[in-house]
Order: C-alpha cells, then sequence, then structure tokens
C-alpha cells in the first residue's frame, strides 16, 4: 500500500494554491514540490518564497521539497524555514550529501537523498539510516512529461530490499518520481514504493479530482 504525492511541477503555476488545495480536499497526505535552478537540470521552477505561500494551502499535508539545484546544502535550511517537511538533495549535485541531510533534520524536519535514474542505491547505503526519505527518480529529472525508464523496477527493489534488511522499514521511505501514470502505477507501488508521484498523470488531466481518486485506488 503506497501513498500518492501529487508534483505540482504539470500544474498551472498561475493557481498553484488551487492545485495544492486540491490535493488536500480529496484526503492526501503528501504533496511534491519539484525545484530547479537552470544549473543541476536544465529548467527553473521556484524558490523558497513559493513554497512558503504555498504553506496554507497545504494546510495538514506534508509538503516534500525535492531540490534539483547544484549546492543544495546551500537552500536546504530556506526550505525548512520556508515550510517544507522533507528536503531532499540529490546525491549527484553535492559532495556533502550527508550535511545536507542532517541539516534538515536539525531544523527539525525530514532529511531525504534522490538518486537519479543511473546512480545505484549503493551510493546511499553508508548514510541509509541517517535519513527519512530515499527518492529514486525513474526519469532524468529537469522536466515533466516524460517516460518511465523501465530497469528502474529493478531498482526500486532493490532499495525496498536494501531498506528493509537493515531494519529502517518504516523509519527511511521510498519514494518513486517520474513518468508513473495509471497503466504503471500498481506495478510502481508493488515494487516497493511508499510514495509514489505523479505530475501530469494528475495535472495534464482535464480531471485532475478524479485522476487522484484513480490514482489512489491502483496504489492503494
Amino acid at each position: 500500500m503506497a501513498e500518492l504525492a501529487p508534483s505540482i511541477l504539470s500544474a498551472d503555476f498561475g493557481r498553484a494554491a488551487e492545485a495544492i488545495a486540491l490535493c488536500r480536499e480529496t484526503g492526501l497526505r503528501y504533496v511534491h514540490l519539484d525545484v530547479m535552478d537552470g544549473r543541476f537540470v536544465p529548467e527553473i521552477t521556484f524558490g523558497s518564497k513559493m513554497t512558503a505561500d504555498l504553506r496554507a494551502a497545504a494546510g495538514g499535508m506534508e509538503m516534500i521539497a525535492h531540490l534539483m539545484v547544484a549546492e543544495p546544502e546551500r537552500q536546504v535550511n530556506s526550505f525548512c524555514e520556508a515550510g517544507a517537511d522533507y528536503v531532499e538533495v540529490h546525491v549527484e549535485a553535492t559532495a556533502h550529501a550527508h550535511r545536507a541531510v542532517q541539516a534538515a533534520r536539525g531544523a527539525g524536519k525530514k532529511g531525504g537523498i534522490a538518486l537519479n535514474p543511473q546512480t545505484p542505491v549503493a551510493a546511499v547505503e553508508p548514510i541509509l539510516g541517517d535519513i527519512d526519505i530515499l527518492l529514486l527518480m525513474s526519469v532524468n529529472p529537469g522536466w515533466g512529461g516524460q517516460s518511465f525508464i523501465e530497469p528502474v523496477y529493478a531498482k526500486i527493489g532493490n532499495a525496498r530490499r536494501t531498506i528493509d534488511d537493515a531494519g529502517l522499514s518504516g523509519k527511511c521511505l521510498l519514494e518513486v518520481d517520474g513518468g508513473v501514470k495509471p497503466e504503471n502505477a500498481a506495478r510502481v507501488a508493488e515494487a516497493g514504493a511508499d510514495i509514489v508521484v505523479a505530475g501530469s498523470a494528475v495535472f495534464g488531466t482535464a480531471d485532475p479530482r478524479a485522476a487522484i481518486e484513480e490514482l489512489k485506488g491502483l496504489i492503494q
């Protein structure tokens, strides 16, 4: 059983608060915020101020800030102060991933590591016990609407076993982001994801509310 975390990357940014309010109204626990800087990835989205401005719309939902930025350790505190509940940094973007996670935890938030599709789960094993969430990218980060990279299914299973074998089930959540659609959402959940991110499959549809309900049914 997995939880759905819609990504507002595919929402109308001019109505982002409404998009998050919709997620809250459908009873979701999580919402995913994709932060891009134009350096680590080609596109630019938004920063900590927008995150702070969206906090009220999120209400009791937990906001996951996925920092697709270079030198993310410089940004962690800003997103914690803005109201993000989880702050995730890419291990490929910094030599100080553990320090960044500890900064989030030191601010009373939860820290996580994100891995690009080609980065093995082994890259995070030495600090697995010190993180609260592990994000596996199932597309190359940088823009929405991409197709799921098939070999990542096996990687999800590997990460699930690694977490469970370390006795960290429930302590380190496993999140999957990229290319999730109704036709593969159940498989992602069955492979071992705790949180399934969907962007265009929700906000790229004519009826986001119905899309949320469909995806919830598939992964739960």
